[in-house]
């Protein structure tokens, strides 16, 4: 991108989400010299990362009247990669030996991540940016603006025109459910793994788990303390997979896909197995969801594909007053956030320029090509897996920002290895004390802590 020519220019801009995203949104914004309204709809800051064991009343999130409950987060979650690599770039998460109510783990617990973001905006004063308890009903185009139209919890209605409007609110609240023949006679309990607490209401059970990456694995061993069996199915498995895995109650059995479900009770896998089965915990990933967009039907979400999308984050005809912080699924989730939100601010700042709309629906229409031609279902198109780097180090040149560090990117590739290879022990037992140590030396080469890192090394277990 061209630095522009004109001079540097603060807009009004309304961010919604107080999570992850919308926080190091606010304070790009606020860098670039942008005034700043957050409005988020809980009573603090954290987004997905606020567990409350409350959870939505229709478990599989098909009602879309329901009362929405924000949080995903299970009560034995710990992170699924290395802290040192889940931070901001220049406010690094690393143990607060300081506090023993902290959790100075390498692979800590959702409290600890929530703490993170709790000082995150502490540090940088985005508290006072923030409108909590205000729900975005509304946002629309309004000549050359955005209207936004919002809501507070004591019943107070607002409407505010904005230069622009950065949604930072997340796509972990629409859950995603399997579709399986059958399963409208089939009597027994589902859930989705976003209405997931605690193990205890499957005391005894016999539970069929479909997925296994991530909150699947989790999810599955979680409940296997207490079920009489868990049966995980797998579409990533071969057909004929019945492996019996290695828990403390010899209760787990990692399976194929279903192939039915019958009125009878029973789950028919396609490896030919049959399991009578009280619930079933769908951990199949959720849905984007936007309700509150009005766009005259300009973008649309298609088999999960948020359309149409610049580099994931501008819809061309709309930019730059309209951006999406944070839709990619990538493991390096908050450095993508950082340099999103650098990027989008400069643009709104008019220090960079975008190419035309026509050029960018060249561009977009390419990549749609491309992954067509390499056989990529459209519901992928935002997992950007393995180009991951790739694409964040494209965003980095846009706005001057360095690249993934080396040991960043290969503490997710590594990371995610564990995950596969050792689901029960990756969180407490890694190879990569030589990636460890050079984060920490690197954070302490930039200032970025104060304590000499072999306190972090020895700390990290």
């Amino acid at each position: 991108m061209a630095p522009a020519p004109s001079p540097i220019n603060s807009q009004h801009v309304a961010v919604i989400g107080a999570g992850a995203a919308g926080l190091v949104a606010a304070r790009e914004l606020r860098r670039e010299g942008h005034t700043v309204v957050v409005l988020d709809r809980e009573k603090q800051v954290g987004g997905l990362w606020v567990y409350t064991p409350e959870t939505e009343s229709d478990e599989l999130g098909l009602d879309p009247t329901r009362p929405i409950v924000h949080s995903s987060v299970y009560e034995s979650l710990r992170t699924n990669l290395p802290r040192e690599c889940m931070g901001y770039k220049d406010f690094p998460f690393v143990p607060r030996g300081d506090d023993p109510s902290r959790d100075s783990r390498r692979y800590p617990s959702h409290r600890e991540v929530l703490a993170y973001l709790q000082d995150f905006a502490t540090e940088f004063n985005i508290e006072e940016m923030i409108r909590f308890e205000t729900e975005v009903v509304k946002v629309e185009p309004v000549n050359g603006k955005w209207r936004v139209q919002s809501k507070t919890a004591g019943g107070f209605s607002n409407d505010e025109i904005y230069d622009a409007v950065v949604v930072c609110c997340g796509h972990f609240a629409e859950p995603n459910i399997a579709q399986i023949p059958g399963i409208e006679s089939w009597p027994g309990k589902q859930t989705h793994s976003h209405s997931y607490r605690v193990p205890d209401p499957f005391k005894d059970e016999v539970v069929v788990v479909i997925g296994n990456f991530a909150s699947g694995a989790d999810i599955s061993r979680d409940i296997s303390k207490v079920a009489k069996e868990v049966h995980i199915a797998s579409r990533a498995s071969k057909s004929d997979t019945f492996e019996k895995r290695p828990v403390p109650n010899n209760n787990l059995w990692m399976h194929s896909e279903i192939d039915t479900a019958h009125e009878d009770g029973t789950i028919v896998f396609k490896n030919g197995k049959v399991v009578h089965a009280d619930t079933i915990v769908h951990c199949t990933g959720y849905k984007y969801y936007f309700p509150f967009l009005e766009t005259n039907d300009y973008m649309r979400v298609d088999d999960n594909r948020v359309e149409p999308l610049y580099k994931h984050i501008f819809p061309p005809a709309l930019a730059p007053g309209l951006s999406f912080i944070g839709l990619p699924a990538m493991g390096l989730q908050f450095y993508m956030f950082e340099v999103q939100s650098k990027w989008v601010s400069a643009v709104l700042s008019g220090r960079v320029t975008l190419p035309s709309v026509d050029e960018m629906m060249d561009d977009l229409k390419l990549s749609y090509e491309t992954q067509e031609a390499l056989g990529i279902p459209k519901r992928y198109t935002h997992k950007l897996g393995k180009s991951q780097c790739e694409y964040l180090d494209w965003i980095a040149d846009q706005c001057g920002f360095p690249h993934v560090e080396h040991w960043r990117d290969q503490e997710v590739t590594r990371g995610y290895q564990r995950l596969s290879n050792q689901p029960e022990t990756f969180r407490d037992e890694w190879d990569d004390d030589d990636l460890m140590e050079e984060a920490y030396e690197d954070f302490a080469r930039q200032n970025l802590i104060s304590f000499h890192p072999s306190r972090f090394l020895e700390s990290g277990r």
